[in-house]
């Protein structure tokens, strides 16, 4: 049979695809034929039969099999095959077989085409004349950082001068309130003010970035980000704040996300619905270097669950749901009444679980918000100003360090109090924390049942989310996390682990639920970074707490939303960004891909490499040397962390002593120099930590000592200050001085980059909020890594994942919440969609 008649006889077997008449054999023949010379090829194997299963036989994983793939999309007399193709067909002729025996279904109505993804609108408006528009918009930024911290550095100066002329305490404690609640008021009303002077109403429009109207919104977007409303997400106070956007929010809403919705104006939301937390929903995205702005819908009594994400252009039907781990697409409606789950979602197989509502009105509803004000302006405002006017009373005593007579003995002085206090505070916190959370919240248990179905807004609620907020400590998970110690820690706050079987990488560094009592995980497991356990299932007015396990002998990989009831049992693998099934048989022995999820081989043979390392009398000895690196790991944490403290109090207590002299201009300086001494301090501390050892490309097991220098290179330097310059020119330069090869004018909106040297990026390139490129991933025993690089022009959707050893063609686009699986090779100009990522066409049955 010819190329040509091969080709007439096959179409994509994606989603949307109905079957048939059986091929004539010589069809299936020909077709299992040439796959499998092109995987003798690709795996260097002599010979690969017709009928050898691709895993079991062949010894053959995912990184083989994506580069399998890749070679077939560029042969013109073959159709396309994504991954799930290869799981689903996993030997020659049966992907043959499954490849010609199916064709094109109609595409279905919610669910989107290439058209509708980034980048695939009507033409941009015409492009700024580039690098002078680049430059401007920098100065504009850096010059609104300087006017907020002057005008900060005013406000502080005046308010402590206010405070301290307090006569008694009680004077002092109410002047702290009247000041506290003015600070509240004036930092809450900016953003808004700022949003309806500069902006207007949001509409559905699309403007370049680096413009004088991007400069605009980034201003905007910055001050209601950074409101301290934010700190009220999940009380009846926020949709306050949303209505003051402009966000057209029903009665009754209760959102749990802490993403703002920038462009508040194209957010509508029914009455009666619920959003998760961990929800992304911007009403805007970026594509090929432009800002798109679109509505959001939410009906009347939708629910959007955890780890999902909403582009532009999408609506949720009255009593509609979106599952977990799922995202709609630019132009997805979800009709009234339906479940739906995926990314991009489609109609779900069974229901998801629910909770009776409870009573819960306006008046309850108001009284919470009342006393949630009341608390923060009469216990902790007071006590946060209290303690920095003392601070400054102190530092303003010391100010004899600016004397002639003795100012090196005084300066001396100086140093080391702040030495001292800081050491104190900031050890000492940590002995604290672990301390209370290893008590109060135990107590606190007590008051909520699981099972029982609770109001919102009440007292078991405000018991609850104290539990929540004390044993969710992002920083000791990140202090204690790939270690032995992550155990002990996790056992402390209240998970149940027994046995447990020690690996020394039991969890990573990221680590959240909402009840810690109520979390079991299975002896033998293993657990990467984001695992987050869903203990609670809420209504708008209700809440109920549930007993969340997963089960022994489990890999658990990147970003993990695990609901109560997840239909997994023993030794299964959820791979990156899995949406585990809530319903159907209990799966076990298997592994598990996808949004919806589909099965794959729980281990192939290259990832038991080294799983003899993990076994037997030398795993002590192995161990114990993995721990003596992790305990200098964590103590390098402590330490870089604990000296940024110290720089930081050094700066502030230097400007207080000042401050007779200089006034407020030293105390707006100090705040001034705070932004570039952090990216500097961090960047300094990163470049340290990989002077000897680079992060590079490896494959080797857990224990070693390659593998834990990637670990210390993770745990020792911060990322969370890089947030402070997304949106800017400067994220950029920071990315260089990091060690990323990157290109010219990349917008980089808030992308994460796990190994910074093993990363390129294009000119041109547009990274949303969200995305990720982990150039890593790690199965059971043993540790991948490799290079990924994406091309000039490349655009990553809201929270987009690209995993290892990827190349992304110049121009091309990844979707919204796509997963992008290691190996892969995205062709230039494509539009890929879906996780596992496959070319967008695939979505409607056919093929890119």
């Amino acid at each position: 049979m010819t190329g040509q008649e091969l080709q007439e006889a096959v179409t994509d077997p994606g989603a949307g695809v109905r079957p048939r008449e059986s091929p004539p054999d010589a069809v299936v023949s020909a077709g299992a034929e040439r796959f499998a010379g092109l995987l003798a090829e690709v795996a260097h194997l002599d010979e690969v039969p017709v009928d050898s299963n691709f895993f079991d036989d062949l010894g053959a994983d995912s990184l083989v099999m994506a580069h399998f793939c890749a070679r077939v999309r560029k042969q013109p007399d073959l159709p396309p095959v994504s991954m799930r193709d290869v799981y689903r067909h996993p030997t020659a002729r049966a992907l043959a077989a499954g490849l010609l025996g199916s064709t094109p279904a109609p595409p279905d109505a919610g669910t989107p085409g290439p058209s509708a993804l980034p980048g695939s609108r009507a033409p941009a408006p015409a492009p700024p004349t580039g690098r002078p528009h680049h430059v401007l918009c920098g100065a504009l930024q850096l010059l609104a950082f300087l006017g907020y911290a002057f005008l900060l550095a005013a406000v502080t100066a005046q308010g402590y001068e206010w405070i301290s002329a307090g006569t008694h305490l009680l004077d002092a404690y109410l002047r702290c309130v009247v000041f506290g609640a003015a600070l509240l008021v004036v930092l809450c009303a900016l953003p808004v003010i700022a949003k309806w002077l500069l902006i207007g109403r949001f509409t559905d429009r699309r403007f370049r970035v680096w413009s004088l109207t991007y400069f605009r919104f980034w201003l905007v977007k910055t001050l209601i980000r950074s409101s301290p409303l934010v700190l009220f997400v999940g009380s009846p106070l926020y949709p306050l704040l949303l209505r003051a956007l402009g966000a057209r929010i029903g009665r009754g809403v209760t959102i749990l996300s802490r993403t703002v919705p920038v462009c508040a104006d194209l957010l509508t939301v029914g009455d009666g619905a619920l959003v998760r937390k961990d929800a992304l929903i911007s009403c805007y995205h970026a594509a090929d270097g432009v800002i798109e702005t679109g509505p959001v819908t939410l009906g009347r009594g939708a629910v959007v669950s955890e780890a999902t994400v909403l582009d532009i252009g999408t609506r949720l039907g009255d009593g509609s749901r979106l599952g977990h781990a799922s995202s709609l697409h630019t132009g997805q409606v979800v009709p009234d009444g339906e479940h739906w789950h995926g990314s991009p979602a489609r109609p779900a197989d069974g229901g998801f679980p629910e909770v009776e509502p409870a009573r819960c009105g306006t008046v309850r509803r108001a009284v919470h918000g009342v006393l949630l004000l009341l608390t923060a302006l009469l216990v902790y405002v007071p006590v946060a100003v209290g303690l920095l006017g003392v601070l400054l009373s102190r530092m303003l005593e010391g100010s004899a360090a600016v004397r002639p007579s003795g100012a090196a003995s005084a300066g001396a002085v100086l140093y080391t109090d702040v030495l001292v206090v800081t050491a104190v505070a900031f050890f000492g916190g940590v002995l604290a924390a672990l301390a209370v959370l290893g008590t109060v919240p135990r107590l606190l248990r007590r008051l909520v049942e699981p099972g029982r179905t609770y109001p919102l807004f009440g007292f078991h609620h405000a018991v609850h989310r104290a539990i929540v907020l004390m044993t969710n400590r992002r920083s000791l998970t990140r202090l204690f996390g790939d270690s032995s110690c992550i155990v002990h820690y996790l056992r402390l706050i209240g998970y149940d682990l027994s046995p447990v079987q020690q690996t020394g990488s039991n969890f990573g560094t990221q680590v959240k639920h909402e009840s810690p009592y109520l979390s079991r995980v299975g002896t033998g497991t293993m657990v990467a970074d984001g695992l987050s356990l869903m203990n609670a299932e809420y209504s708008s007015t209700s809440f109920r707490l549930s007993p969340t396990a997963i089960g022994a002998h489990n890999f658990v990989g990147n970003r993990v939303a695990y609901p109560s009831g997840g239909r997994t049992g023993e030794n299964c693998l959820l791979a990156t960004k899995v949406a585990v099934p809530v319903s159907g048989p209990l799966r076990h022995d298997v592994g598990l891909l996808g949004s919806p999820c589909f099965e794959i081989p729980r281990s192939v043979r290259r990832d038991s490499t080294f799983d003899e390392l993990g076994a037997g009398d030398g795993l002590r000895r192995r161990l114990a040397a993995k721990n003596r690196h992790n305990a200098v790991t964590m103590a390098y944490h402590l330490l870089t962390g604990w000296l940024y403290v110290f720089c930081v109090a050094l700066l502030f207590a230097l400007a207080a002593s000042r401050y007779p002299v200089w006034g407020t201009a030293v105390i707006a300086l100090a705040n001034a120099v705070l932004l570039p001494f952090t990216l500097l301090y961090f960047v300094l501390v990163e470049r340290a930590v990989t002077a000897v050892h680079p992060p590079g490309p490896l494959f080797c097991s857990i224990y070693d000592l390659r593998f834990w220098r990637r670990e210390r290179y993770w745990k020792v330097p911060s990322e969370t200050y890089l947030h402070v310059v997304d949106g800017t020119p400067f994220k950029s330069v920071v990315w260089r001085l990091l060690g990323v090869r990157i290109g010219a004018r990349v917008f980089d909106d808030g992308c994460a980059l796990t190994e910074r040297r093993m990363v390129a990026i294009g000119e041109g390139c547009t990274l949303n909020a969200g995305s990720v490129v982990q150039c890593h991933s790690q199965e059971d025993g043993t540790f991948k890594s490799d290079h990924s690089a994406l091309g000039a022009g490349c655009t990553l959707g809201v929270g987009a994942f690209v995993h290892y050893g990827v190349t992304v063609g110049d121009g091309a686009v990844l979707a919204a919440d796509s997963f992008l699986m290691k190996g892969e090779t995205v062709p230039e100009h494509a539009r890929w969609a879906g996780n596992p990522a496959r070319p967008a066409l695939d979505d409607t049955g056919g093929g890119q």
